[in-house]
């Protein structure tokens, strides 16, 4: 089975794997476990960069598995050099996200270094991967400055589909900006993008009384909650089967203002665009006509984050320009991160949340009742049905099926229980549920 995560809903994650039992052992388990950990003797590969996937594979080592992280020799995960950095070079952020695991460089660019992932991928329990979905390596692009895009797994022949014949118990962990389906899936997605499109950023900033928008850019907290949530999410699958708008010392991630939309020419708009990968950095330079702030001195997060006033003001001369769909466009065309700030009506509204199924609609109050709309449950397990099976039911609605079921209790004891006052309601009391079963066409076990 095949965990899927996005970020969008700030945790898609597509988990493909058979079962997931840590006490028994297989041939992939490591077996010189000596932790009494929930997941000791579990080999996980981690092959994700930056946050969302290595915070997941920073929770499972944390509970015993042997959490082992494939990086490209030289440069390793970018995360390394993000904001403050050690006397050594090397960010505090990276030493925390990497802890409790194994670094290993590889070339994954050449094929032996391929075979030797495959074969680490084939005896391990896990493989977590957080790449853009069908991306692919190209140095045809637009921009001269892509050289060295990230290829798919499956054009590596490193999927599940590659990969489960060897291993069939191998669960695979996938964390992406807009999870694995949908007409999303293929953009690229960073945190502070996924977070204006889940709505997070409208609600978090602060009201205008008059235009009924925001007041000033939306609100970022200086964490980043999309990867962080993602990277739960996709670790609680994978063991299952205010600083204003703009985060300090990663740049450029921001929100940025828009050409007002003509149907409301009173409300500031804005738009999200978050460029931080070194190479997207270089497509966005491209893109606003600013090719003087790449080159050596623009080359990765912290010779930016010196030059962050320069770039940011660039960036806005630019967008100031356009209208928010406008951006959207230009942005997508090359493969830049890019997110509108949506409202809730928006969000629930969406295509890409109506085919995720983010969004459920589950029947309470029988007969003359009505649709709840509630979240849809991340991540998504293959061949599990993820609609709700009902709502949060009335007060004692199961307390008579439960007492007998499980306890084994008569009716008459249950009866009894209930004229003394120690339990209340029964299933004939309760009203929301009756005829629950036809509306939702779901088995109740």
């Amino acid at each position: 089975m095949t965990l899927i995560l996005s970020s969008r809903s700030f945790a898609c994650v597509s988990h493909s794997r058979r079962s997931f039992r840590p006490h028994v052992a297989t041939f992939a388990t490591v077996k010189d476990a000596t932790q009494n950990l929930p997941l000791s003797g579990i080999r996980v590969l981690e092959m994700g960069q930056l946050i969302a996937g290595p915070f997941a594979g920073q929770l499972l080592g944390q509970f015993g598995a042997e959490v082992i992280k494939v990086e490209p020799p030289r440069i390793g995960d970018p995360l390394r050099v993000w904001r403050e950095l050690d006397e050594d070079g090397t960010s505090p952020w990276f030493r925390s996200i990497g802890r409790n695991k194994k670094s290993v460089a590889i070339d994954m660019r050449k094929q032996e270094g391929r075979d030797l992932v495959k074969q680490l991928a084939i005896k391990s329990d896990v493989v977590i991967e957080n790449f853009k979905p069908g991306s692919m390596s190209s140095t045809k692009n637009s921009c001269k400055s892509l050289t060295n895009v990230i290829l798919a797994l499956e054009r590596w022949g490193l999927g599940p589909a590659d990969l489960r014949p060897h291993n069939p118990s191998l669960i695979f962990t996938r964390v992406s900006g807009y999870g694995q389906t949908g007409p999303w899936a293929p953009r690229p997605g960073y945190a502070s993008v996924c977070e204006a499109e889940s709505g997070f950023r409208y609600i978090n900033g602060f009201p205008d009384a008059d235009t009924q928008g925001l007041a000033g850019p939306p609100v970022r907290p200086n964490i980043s909650l999309g990867d962080s949530i993602a990277g739960l999410h996709a670790a609680f699958g994978t063991t299952r089967g205010p600083s204003g708008s703009s985060v300090t010392g990663i740049v450029p991630t921001n929100a940025y203002p828009c050409l007002p939309d003509p149907s409301a020419p009173s409300v500031p708009t804005y738009i999200v665009i978050g460029a931080n990968g070194d190479s997207i950095y270089n497509r966005l330079m491209e893109v606003v006509k600013r090719p003087d702030l790449t080159g050596p001195e623009y080359e990765q997060n912290h010779h930016r984050v010196a030059q962050q006033a320069q770039i940011e003001e660039a960036i806005s001369n630019w967008t100031r320009q356009h209208t928010v769909d406008e951006v959207i466009e230009i942005m997508n065309k090359v493969g830049v991160p890019v997110g509108r700030v949506v409202t809730v009506k928006e969000v629930v509204e969406g295509e890409q949340i109506q085919a995720r199924g983010a969004v459920r609609d589950v029947w309470v109050g029988g007969d003359k009742g009505w649709n709840v709309k509630m979240q849809g449950t991340f991540p998504i397990l293959d061949g599990v049905n993820p609609q709700p099976k009902w709502a949060g039911p009335d007060l004692g609605f199961h307390t008579d099926d439960v007492l007998m079921n499980n306890l084994g209790l008569s009716s008459d004891a249950v009866s009894r229980l209930r004229a003394e006052g120690v339990i209340v309601n029964d299933m004939l009391q309760s009203t929301s549920y009756r005829g629950l079963i036809p509306h939702t066409n779901i088995e109740l076990y």
